[in-house]
C-alpha cells in the first residue's frame, strides 16, 4: 500500500515543533511529545501542500534568531 496512492485515506494534521519545523501526523494517533498541532487537517497531500506555503526557511528558528542578535 502506497501513502501517495488513491487507496491512502488516511487523514494527518500539519505539526510543528519550538523550533518551526513542520511535519504531518496520522489524526488517529497522539501527538509527540515536542510538536503541537499547526491547525491544518487533510490528506497527506493537502497536509504537505501547506506545509509547502508556510515553511519558506527551512532553517531552525533558534539558527535564524542567530542572525538578528
Amino acid at each position: 500500500m502506497s501513502l501517495d496512492g488513491p487507496d491512502d485515506s488516511t487523514v494527518y494534521r500539519v505539526v510543528v515543533n519550538h523550533e518551526e519545523q513542520y511535519s504531518i501526523w496520522p489524526v488517529t494517533k497522539a501527538i509527540p511529545r515536542g510538536w503541537s498541532d499547526a491547525g491544518k487537517k487533510g490528506s497527506r497531500a493537502a497536509c504537505l501542500a501547506h506545509i509547502e506555503q508556510v515553511w519558506t526557511d527551512m532553517r531552525p528558528r533558534s539558527l535564524r534568531n542567530q542572525g538578528e542578535t
